[in-house]
């Protein structure tokens, strides 16, 4: 009879277990979405330094889940860690921009004429495919859709030259302009109709013509670059300058709840 019970309450402890964990995944992922929310619509201004107990307050879970949100926004560029300081939202300015910019031209001009001298034909497929399959809703996807399938495209043709360095230097690169690349996604200034330049891209590729490929890339990279620019100076604008009541609200509510 003890042996049975014993029998049983260890095998109940898996099932709790498992829940505890499945609780902690759910509030790290909501914790994650609120703050990302925070982020691109500014509640959180940048620059500023984030109160992990504040969050933790407000959206009414632990600190736990609080820093694995913010660790795993770290990890995509939204925020930084200093040592011995905590958390910061990243700034929003155009120091360093321009030469991470040309560096990400440089590699993946690099990339798109290797992947012409050395993928097979079925690794083509795989970007005509890629392309083919997201081209058609493209444009009228949520900023941060449009945001992942676009780096999806680009490293995808990283993946292709057959060089790993190539693949981690661009996203590393990715990670860190990718706060202001969401910034600029969601301005009137994005132009969707970059769309054919992908287009124009899978064409290159499909005829292993690098020169046309590596030409479409440079002009997509300094279109981007020029529309960003624009879009961090209203963003600038928008944060410093709040022109409604309710940007000062929302602010308010998340530092002194």
């Amino acid at each position: 009879m003890t042996e049975r019970v014993e029998g049983d309450a260890g095998g109940d402890q898996p099932a709790v277990n498992e829940a505890e964990t499945r609780r902690s995944a759910d509030s790290s992922e909501r914790a994650y979405l609120t703050i990302r929310k925070y982020l691109v619509e500014f509640t959180l201004k940048p620059g500023e330094r984030i109160n992990e107990v504040q969050l933790s307050r407000s959206l009414g879970v632990s600190r736990t889940p609080i820093r694995e949100a913010l660790n795993r926004l770290a990890s995509e560029g939204f925020v930084s860690l200093t040592p011995n300081r905590g958390f910061f939202v990243r700034s929003l300015s155009t120091e360093g921009l321009l030469d991470l910019y040309e560096l990400r031209s440089i590699i993946e001009c690099a990339a798109f004429k290797l992947m012409c001298e050395r993928a097979e034909d079925r690794d083509i497929d795989r970007l005509r495919e890629y392309w083919e399959a997201i081209v058609d809703g493209y444009r009228d996807q949520p900023a941060d859709i449009i945001l992942a399938e676009d780096e999806g495209f680009h490293l995808l043709i990283a993946e292709l030259s057959g060089n790993p360095e190539l693949v981690g230097q661009l996203a590393s690169i990715n990670a860190r302009i990718r706060f202001i690349r969401r910034i600029q996604i969601e301005h009137p200034s994005h132009d969707k109709a970059q769309v054919t330049f992908h287009s124009g891209i899978v064409a290159a590729a499909v005829k292993r013509d690098a020169e046309e490929g590596m030409k479409l890339l440079r002009e997509h990279i300094e279109m981007t670059v020029s529309a960003t620019q624009q879009a961090l100076k209203d963003a600038l604008l928008k944060v410093f300058a709040p022109d409604n009541a309710s940007d000062l609200k929302r602010r308010r509510k998340v530092r002194d709840t």
